[in-house]
């Protein structure tokens, strides 16, 4: 799981506008946003560059009870 739209949300940036910088379509973008897909590694550090956070700051810990 990802935290690429909280993050987005965070800094008021649009999905759109990181699409752009990605050179990713918006379908593309919206599904990692929306987890229905995961970026590469390679995409996920692209990402928190852009977006200047630590690569961590996008992922979220999956809690197993």
């Amino acid at each position: 799981m990802n935290r690429i739209k909280e993050v987005l949300d965070e800094k008021g940036i649009k999905q759109t506008w990181l699409a752009e910088k990605l050179g990713k379509s918006y379908n593309m973008v919206n599904s990692y946003a929306q987890n229905r897909q995961q970026p590469r590694l390679e995409v996920l550090y692209e990402i928190a560059k852009i977006l200047d956070v630590n690569p961590k700051d996008l992922l979220k810990e999956e809690l197993n009870d």
